[in-house]
């Protein structure tokens, strides 16, 4: 029996952690910051640990998540030739 109930706290968790992981970046904003302000309102943290965790749990989770991070520099345009592309450049004969 106890077995069952770990395992099902177990799993519980790897839901709600991959349901806090996928969702969009602006719906885990708002979740971590009424997240953070009921654990104020409960007397778990103080107000300035409640912002702290509101932006710890609102941040973007990795690449993937399409929350700007910066770490995908915008595509060139197509007609516009990329300064580190090399495939192009004329060579003399």
């Amino acid at each position: 029996m106890t077995q069952q109930i770990v395992v099902a706290l177990i799993v519980g968790l790897a839901a709600i952690y991959a349901v806090w992981r996928w969702m969009p970046a602006r719906w885990r904003r708002g979740a971590a910051g009424r997240l953070a302000a009921g654990s104020q309102r409960a007397g778990l943290v103080d107000a300035e640990r409640a912002e702290r965790l509101a932006a710890t749990l609102g941040k973007a989770s990795g690449c993937g998540s399409c929350d700007s991070c910066g770490s995908c520099a915008p595509s060139a345009r197509p007609g516009q030739q990329d300064a580190t592309d090399t495939s192009r450049t004329v060579h003399p004969h």
